[in-house]
């Protein structure tokens, strides 16, 4: 009544054999465990993934045939994996590896740096003189957590639009204190603050450990260094429910001055191997086992780390999930979803050699930092840096004409990229019954009459109208007129600048939980709408009129 065919194709050696051959017997041992159980599997495809990832090398694998499995019994049936989500598949795998790369802010910019260098862009610094061309491909950062890339167009004239798509690059985190050493009933603990509005229930119980950058003396030199530390080295307990039993009933109630303090080590075993560092300064400002850490995993001395920007982040990776692969179950989803859709949207705009022959306009793309706190800061969407991008341009193409700067933004438009609600299945009474956005099926336009989304009625045509003309699917949200608004980097900009703005995001679950929901397609739907966007919209805006 159970029949399971291992097919293993030629040229797969000894130690490859025995590792199926042991799979085999765990697998039988799974299905005569539960015989009456009905079960779905995918074998075929998963397990082929799983295993030639660890297992075989490239050149052994024959698409379809390296095994199959065939399962003939009433109770178990093999259903045809879901199609659909195949051409999906690689851009979400890069997704999700880009979200693995960046657990901090410093580590998104690095890793958005690495591929536009690997694109063939120049890397600019903003304290040296700039020179531009026609057909050139720049970027340049601040503050190692903030980065602009733009591309010229071969046939772009100064006063001609910027196509802009702006998302932010951090998330709600904890972050180390100046002061982080804790010490309390035996246990060494490290102090944190809250960043931004996270769902802080969700770090509790968590594998945690520190990302971010770090300030080293290097001779008589100083340099910043970027650190992750992949060990789970922290960790949030919780009460046991013995102790509170009132936490079913009465709900999960924590402070998040007493209760978010993670434990690093006990203070009996700490004691009796650790060594304190020199700078008497540094030791009472951290804990010795803390900086001894990262000083082995920066290759440093202790005494040579001066200070440091650190935030706490979930050690389990970013996976593609769901019985049918439609799923990516994620860290940082907002906003590292759409920072990731505009960086390839902008690079596949730009991926030919004659991408910008026949573009009359630039191309670039603004990724900010502190959105979660307010972008109130040097580096954030509240600064200048927009317009200090417009005006050097302008200042090097068109040799100062400051006339241009207005005529500029005016033709100019920003697509503000930001993480959308998508409807969850256990709380659909908090969403305005007719704007009720779904998991794949495309990047979400975002609505607010009171200002809390910059997008108005042209500003949306926009988006319909690309979506439109490339069979790209898009969706519609507002929120209830009882229910709280989030906002995001396009009403500051839009109010700063006085650009033309509009806000879209692609649908997740969860958001500013430690561990988010999004759509394995809608990563791709989000990069070919930011794609068409680049190439697109100056065709499309020189055919309406408005002013």
């Amino acid at each position: 009544s159970r029949l399971v065919k291992l097919e293993i194709s030629s040229g797969i050696n000894a130690e490859y054999f025995f590792f199926f051959f042991f799979f085999f017997f765990d697998f039988m041992f799974c299905i005569i465990r539960a015989p009456s159980q009905p079960i779905s599997l995918e074998l075929k495809r998963t397990l082929s993934f799983s295993i030639t990832k660890r297992f075989v090398s490239p050149s052994l694998i024959k698409p379809n045939n390296l095994f199959s499995f065939t399962i003939q019994q009433r109770y178990y049936s093999t259903p045809k994996f879901n199609k659909k989500m195949d051409e999906f598949q690689p851009l979400a795998q890069r997704f999700v590896d880009f979200v693995n790369a960046s657990p901090s802010p410093y580590h998104t910019v690095h890793s958005s740096k690495t591929l536009l260098l690997s694109a063939g862009y120049q890397q600019l610094h903003e304290t040296d003189q700039w020179t531009l061309k026609p057909g050139g491909k720049y970027f340049y950062t601040r503050n190692q957590s903030t980065i602009f890339a733009f591309a010229i167009g071969e046939k772009y004239k100064p006063g001609n639009p910027f196509a802009i798509v702006g998302a932010h690059t951090d998330s709600p985190t904890l972050k180390l204190r100046p002061v982080s050493a804790v010490k309390a009933n035996g246990f060494l603990q490290v102090g944190c603050e809250t960043y931004g509005g996270g769902l802080w229930y969700t770090w509790f119980d968590r594998d945690l450990s520190v990302a971010g950058r770090v300030i080293i003396k290097t001779g008589d030199k100083f340099e910043s260094r970027l650190v992750k530390l992949e060990k789970p080295l922290l960790r949030i307990p919780s009460l046991a429910i013995h102790l509170d039993r009132s936490v079913n009933t009465e709900g999960f109630k924590y402070n998040t001055q007493t209760h978010l303090l993670p434990i690093l080590a006990t203070e009996k075993l700490n004691a009796s191997i650790n060594e304190a560092p020199k700078d008497k300064d540094v030791k009472e400002k951290h804990h010795p086992i803390l900086l001894k850490v990262l000083s082995d995993h920066l290759g440093c001395r202790v005494e040579d780390i001066q200070t440091f920007d650190l935030n706490l982040f979930d050690t389990q990776p970013a996976t593609i999930g769901g019985a049918l692969n439609e799923f990516v179950f994620a860290p940082r989803c907002d906003n590292l979803g759409m920072s990731f859709c505009s960086l390839i949207g902008l690079l596949d705009s730009t991926s030919k050699p004659d991408s910008l022959a026949n573009e009359t306009q630039i191309r670039a793309i603004s990724l900010y930092d502190n959105e979660e706190v307010g972008s109130s800061s040097a580096h954030g969407a509240g600064s200048p840096m927009l317009l200090e991008l417009i005006e050097r341009v302008l200042e090097t193409l068109a040799k100062g004409n400051k006339e241009l700067v207005s005529e500029t933004i005016r033709k100019s438009f920003l697509v503000s990229a930001d993480m959308a609600h998508c409807l969850n299945p256990n709380y659909s009474s908090n969403y305005e019954p007719k704007h009720q956005p779904m998991m794949n099926q495309g990047p979400v336009i975002k609505y607010n009459a009171n200002l809390r989304y910059a997008t108005t009625a042209y500003s949306s045509f926009i988006i319909l109208e690309l979506a439109k003309r490339n069979n790209i699917p898009v969706q519609e949200f507002v929120v209830r007129n009882d229910s709280p608004c989030g906002s995001t980097i396009g009403p500051i900009i839009s109010s700063l600048v006085g650009i033309r703005t509009v806000d879209i995001g692609n649908p997740q679950l969860s958001m500013h939980s430690i561990r988010e929901t999004a759509g394995v397609a809608d990563v791709t739907y989000g990069s070919q709408l930011c794609k068409s966007f680049f190439e697109q919209f100056g065709v499309l805006d020189a055919q309406i009129k408005i002013d």
